[in-house]
């Protein structure tokens, strides 16, 4: 196999890796196909994207505005600490949604980051004010 035949062989493989997570998240193909094209577009996702399909955890080499994807999903994770008194409502935010919204998020930044920025700075998971 060529290295040209290598290369779509591996677009493929994290096309449908995306597409399938976007399923089990409960958000379809269609938000799997539009979070890919991001992703693809951006030679640091994309990335992140394949360490993560082979490893089963973040690269963390890529950042915007100081931020990886690791700072990300914890960031999710402690603002979507709230939805534990709803179990209704959990099921949205389960392994494969937070990682999707973690890639989403960080091509987001890429547009722009500071609204993000401010979001992980000032959005937390507690309900008590000035802590």
């Amino acid at each position: 196999m060529g290295n040209e035949e290598q290369i779509t062989q591996a677009y493929e493989t994290l096309h449908g890796f995306v597409l399938n997570l976007a399923v089990e998240a409960g958000e379809g193909e269609e938000y799997g196909e539009k979070l890919w094209q991001e992703i693809k577009a951006s030679d640091g996702l994309l990335a992140e994207l394949a360490y993560y399909h082979d490893y089963h955890k973040f690269l963390c080499k890529y950042s915007i505005a100081g931020y990886t994807l690791a700072d990300v999903l914890v960031w999710q994770v402690d603002h979507f600490k709230l939805y534990m008194d709803r179990p209704e409502d959990m099921n949205r935010y389960r392994q494969q949604r937070l990682l999707l919204s973690a890639f989403e998020t960080m091509a987001g930044m890429q547009r722009d980051p500071a609204p993000f920025v401010e979001k992980m700075k000032s959005e937390t998971g507690t309900d008590i004010v000035n802590r």
